[in-house]
């Protein structure tokens, strides 16, 4: 008498990457959330300092017998100084960063055992080099080009840097070298271009978020910049974000553009120390 196999299971369906409509629509909803929320951890940030420093004035007049006035007040808030931008910027853009992506693009295991393999391979510890060394090579060759045709542009962050490797040096290389390309590439390679990765569209995605990285570090209004320096510092920009980008989708961890970036603000920083002071 022969067994009696059982039915063989069903195939379990792998579900298939999203769809171009959902991906973009998912970018521009998460793009939203991040502006959404720098905007008011910004205003908040500045509004608590504006009151505490308010605060601290009027006990101050209060214990001369004093009382303070609007104007007395007023003055005295001024404006924030170096340390106090740096803690409202961190705030700001990273909380961003870490909420979405734990609450819309967090890695899988599968993702995170894939990363944690090729960050070991030497290959990927190759191309963090070239895409660092060609990110500074071709941002000197813009300015060195724009330069000669007149264009000089002042990066809107430049005038805080400048305060702040004066003041607070050490402060400022974590910030720039550990801090902010962590939290910059978790939202602008891991979030916004793993989504388009992710459906299988990586060359739009190294567009739109190369376009929005730019954007983003050099907002139009805020600074002395015209058309033409604003474009320059632009394609600077956009193009450090299509290198990470790319960079990112080559290696297969995040870890990559996370390094190559912070290799290129230490190199920026030390640029500024050595030549960029008066």
């Amino acid at each position: 008498m022969s067994a009696v196999l059982p039915p063989s299971p069903a195939p379990v369906s792998v579900p298939g990457p999203p769809s171009l409509r959902s991906a973009v629509l998912g970018f521009c909803i998460d793009l939203l959330i991040a502006i959404g929320l720098l905007l008011l951890l910004s205003v908040a940030g500045f509004a608590v300092w504006g009151f505490l420093r308010s605060m601290g004035e009027v006990q101050a007049v209060r214990a001369q017998g004093g009382s303070p006035s609007p104007a007395a007040i007023m003055a005295a808030i001024g404006q924030p100084g170096v340390m106090v931008q740096l803690l409202i910027a961190l705030v700001s853009t990273a909380t961003p960063a870490v909420l979405l992506y734990f609450w819309r693009r967090r890695a899988t295991p599968a993702e995170q055992a894939t990363s944690r393999a090729a960050i070991r391979r030497r290959s990927t510890w190759g191309w963090i080099a070239a895409v660092a060394a060609g990110v500074f090579m071709l941002s000197n060759l813009v300015s060195v080009l724009a330069s000669a045709l007149g264009i000089k542009p002042v990066p809107t962050n430049l005038p805080l840097m400048e305060e702040a490797i004066k003041q607070w040096p050490l402060a400022l290389v974590v910030f720039a070298v550990a801090i902010a390309p962590a939290y910059e590439e978790l939202l602008f390679r891991r979030v916004l271009f793993g989504r388009l990765l992710a459906a299988g569209r990586p060359w739009l995605g190294v567009v739109l978020s190369s376009l929005t990285f730019a954007l983003v570090h050099e907002v139009p209004g805020i600074s002395g910049n015209g058309v033409v320096a604003i474009a320059q510092l632009w394609l600077v920009y956009g193009g450090m974000g299509a290198a990470f980008a790319w960079l990112y989708w080559r290696t297969g961890t995040l870890w990559a553009p996370i390094l190559a970036h912070g290799i290129n603000n230490a190199t920026a920083l030390a640029a500024l120390y050595f030549f960029g002071l008066g």
